[in-house]
């Protein structure tokens, strides 16, 4: 048997990353596998054969009793890692979020079986294990998260919007650099370009405010900015429909899955030019920017916009390749979790 962890997924009010990855798996492995939530789950019902499976984020201050359960379990466990990010970025993230994220990884070195969310994910985990010293740690496998979005069918043929606009979807916070794009944005309005910027994602309650304050503002000046705060699945769905490309200017991502997902609904991504990102890019239908540079931003942002057969080119690509599935990764665990 497989015990699902959906202890933060089961209450949260908001569809992070995190909490989709979650959900996605769980869809994927219905009918093989029992939803578990800290503390209430009877521990004493794992066997030696199960599996304790979980995708989310976890330290003894948030499940107490935690650390002695994997040191005294009868079971297995494996667990999904996202990122280093809280380590790699301190400055811009959630101080408690900083504070326990190293007691977080090394828990994981205490798991029977880790899956990484991308190439560059796994070196980040290996290498904190390495750092610190650990004489026994698990194997670490790469696990290719789906890019099929709210279950939409995959678009093979699209039709260049009549409309220029762009869509940027991700919490507001400064590691997904909305103000980098803001700025680049209003540069290029200034300049005479017409187009329409949406942004959707609900706020970061503890970075967010000042992007908030910074896209009010802006809109007010220019009417070609939108951003949705709570849009639903299939609002993004109907926004992906008309965008003529993606943005994501993100300064770091442990898989990237808006890249994945605006491929799949045929929507060429121009992102950062970072080597989590390179993962998913490297296929075609993107177009990647040096980090923070805003001159090649600007550029970047002028030609999709404007240059018809660069868009046509990179819109192909994005139908026309190979994309992972959440059935695939789904599919992927159950062969790892086979009891």
């Amino acid at each position: 048997m497989i015990h699902f962890d959906v202890t933060k997924a089961g209450g949260a009010g908001h569809r992070s990353g995190l909490m989709r990855v979650s959900a996605r798996l769980a869809d994927g492995l219905r009918g093989v596998a029992t939803e578990v939530r800290w503390p209430t789950w009877d521990r004493a019902t794992l066997r030696a054969d199960d599996w304790f499976f979980t995708g989310e984020l976890f330290s003894e201050e948030e499940r107490p009793g935690f650390t002695a359960f994997l040191e005294k379990r009868e079971g297995r466990t494996a667990a999904i890692f996202h990122d280093a990010i809280p380590l790699t970025h301190p400055h811009i993230t959630w101080p408690q979020s900083v504070a326990r994220h190293p007691g977080y990884l090394k828990l994981l070195a205490q798991f029977d079986l880790v899956w990484a969310v991308s190439a560059a994910s796994r070196e980040e985990l290996l290498g904190f294990w390495r750092w610190q010293g650990l004489a026994k740690t698990p194997p670490v496998e790469v696990l290719a998260l789906g890019a099929d979005f709210n279950s939409a069918p995959r678009l093979t043929l699209r039709a260049t919007p009549a409309r220029p606009s762009l869509l940027s979807v991700g919490i507001l916070e400064p590691r997904k650099n909305q103000m980098f794009l803001l700025d680049v944005s209003e540069e290029l309005w200034g300049e005479g370009l017409e187009f329409e910027l949406h942004l959707v994602g609900r706020v970061n309650p503890h970075f967010g405010a000042p992007i908030l304050r910074r896209i009010k503002a802006l809109s007010r000046k220019n009417g070609g900015l939108h951003y949705h705060e709570a849009a639903s699945d299939a609002a993004v769905t109907a926004l992906y429909a008309t965008a003529r490309a993606s943005v994501v200017p993100t300064l770091a991502e442990g898989c990237g899955l808006p890249v994945l997902e605006s491929l799949w609904m045929g929507v060429p991504c121009v992102c950062s030019d970072l080597p989590v990102l390179r993962e998913n890019t490297a296929g075609g239908g993107c177009l990647p920017v040096a980090l923070n540079d805003r001159a090649k931003w600007k550029a970047a942002l002028r030609r999709v916009l404007t240059e018809n057969t660069l868009h046509a080119m990179l819109a192909a690509e994005a139908t026309s390749r190979a994309l992972p599935t959440w059935a695939e990764a789904a599919e992927t665990l159950r062969g790892g979790l086979k009891t």
